[in-house]
């Protein structure tokens, strides 16, 4: 990796991307074997570079509190987290990879809900495959989200209480793909199933850092660590260079025929929101799903047997489209790893779960940028919309049914988390700019040269983890980049 200080950065480049988590490195996946040879791309990273090594000394992700980028306005009890550094939340995420559903991209044209995606299901399907290819996910095919090719790793071992499930309903409860190697590969060793895959021990959780490091290895590619995109500066309605400012105290600017903004939706909102962008839409409709962790407590059945983290997955709240026209989606995980029993001899008779509900964007949740005072977004959220909040409301016998062929002596469902990490919304994707920030590739309606990458894009949020939609985008979009 070609690394740059400060004071070496160039004052001109082909390509600026801002970021090297999930979106840039993706994104860069794909145009690199097809651009010219004498190709200059230089890579902007708010955070440094810490080896896996030190992460594990420090036992977390790294010196970095997500709560220093942001203040919050509107509910007080509201989290985000993410991550800044090389390979952004790639480094600190659990590893979960469904796939969206065809529904997920229709949602206005099926349900009368929220806003329907630029592009198909169909259309990005492919690019879904790819992108399981080079995470080397574990899991089995569904029918509810067609492949045209089984998943690179077979799926971890399911606890009985997940096999119990699977039997009762067919087709809709299975196992969970995921980006943590249920076998060893060529890079990966087997996850150890201790279910601290924040920070994995063992390194058997797909990374940035630990498995798709080659492209910033391209002579082409330089980085420049902690340096932040403080403004997207434009000429005749084109953007044309980048401001910067280095952590010690550097600044300057780079000019570049193509500027990529592959930040989290809060940066990339910040951004181009601080670089004038006056539109209605920008920096709007942030939303993320919202998580309530459960337990199953058993009457003589014995849980835990499988061999990861999260090892079920189950649609039946989530299939349900007649459902959906009036109450929000949710996707059940179900766990091997967990809290157990303080009864003697009943230790094990418990199916830790977890409920993800959708929730709709709302034009009110926004993020705008600071001030000179306190240079931090500012991130309003009010709190869920009445699509989420009806799913909640019967969430009790919702649950009480799906886990109905178990032996269950009771269910117990705790409040709502602060945060389920995904922070989607604030520059969505849309084919008219009255109702959108970008094009579906994620270029700019307003200034050419700009391009937007990352669940920033996202119109609306289903209860599927966005990872694996997000990457499968990006390598769309540098696919359809043009000659570079």
């Amino acid at each position: 990796m070609q690394s740059l200080p400060s004071g070496r950065i160039p004052d001109a480049a082909d390509i600026v991307l801002i970021g090297t988590g999930f979106a840039s490195t993706f994104f860069l996946s794909a145009i690199l074997p097809r651009a010219r040879p004498g190709l200059k791309i230089v890579v902007l990273e708010r955070g440094g570079n810490v080896p896996h090594a030190k992460r594990i000394e420090r036992r977390k992700d790294a010196e970095f509190d997500a709560d220093g980028y942001y203040r919050t306005i509107g509910d007080p009890n509201k989290k985000w987290r993410f991550s800044t550094g090389f390979g952004g939340s790639a480094n600190c995420w659990t590893g979960n990879t469904p796939r969206m559903l065809p529904a997920d991209f229709e949602m206005r044209t099926r349900f009368g809900q929220g806003m329907d995606w630029p592009f198909s299901y169909d259309a990005l399907e492919p690019y879904y495959t790819r992108a399981e290819e080079m995470m080397q996910i574990s899991g089995a095919r569904n029918r509810l989200a067609p492949s045209t090719s089984p998943y690179p790793l077979p799926p971890h071992r399911p606890s009985l209480p997940e096999v119990a499930l699977s039997k009762a309903w067919p087709g809709l409860i299975g196992p969970m793909p995921t980006a943590r190697a249920s076998r060893a590969t060529p890079t990966r060793p087997q996850c150890c199933g201790n279910g601290v895959c924040n920070l994995c021990p063992v390194q058997a959780k797909f990374t940035i850092m630990g498995d798709l490091s080659a492209p910033y290895d391209d002579p082409r590619v330089s980085c420049v660590f902690d340096c932040e995109a403080i403004a997207v500066l434009t000429e005749g309605g084109a953007a044309r260079a980048i401001a910067w400012r280095a952590a010690d105290g550097n600044t300057g600017e780079i000019r570049a025929d193509q500027i990529v903004l592959g930040a989290n939706g809060f940066f990339n909102a910040t951004l181009i929101k601080q670089s004038g962008d006056t539109s209605l839409l920008s920096g709007r409709r942030l939303h993320e799903q919202l998580g309530i962790a459960g337990m199953v407590y058993l009457d003589g059945m014995d849980s835990f047997q499988g061999s990861s983290y999260v090892t079920g997955i189950a649609y039946p709240l989530y299939a349900d489209e007649e459902r959906r026209r009036t109450t929000a989606a949710a996707l059940i995980e179900t766990r091997s790893v967990g809290q157990m029993r303080l009864e003697a001899g009943s230790w094990r008779q418990v199916l830790p779960f977890r409920l993800v509900i959708e929730d709709l964007p709302d034009e009110a949740n926004a993020v705008t940028p600071g001030s000179d005072a306190d240079p931090r977004s500012v991130v309003h959220f009010g709190g869920i919309g009445d699509y989420a909040r009806k799913a909640m409301e019967r969430a009790d016998q919702d649950l009480a049914r799906i886990f109905a062929s178990l032996p269950v002596d009771w269910i117990e469902l705790d409040g709502p988390a602060p945060t389920e990490s995904h922070i989607q919304g604030t520059t969505v994707i849309g084919h008219d700019p009255a109702h959108s920030v970008t094009d579906q590739d994620g270029l700019h309606h307003r200034w050419r040269d700009l391009r937007v990458l990352g669940s920033s894009l996202f119109p609306t949020g289903a209860p599927a983890n966005p990872t694996l939609t997000l990457s499968a985008h990006a390598l769309r979009a540098g696919d359809r980049a043009g000659s570079l």
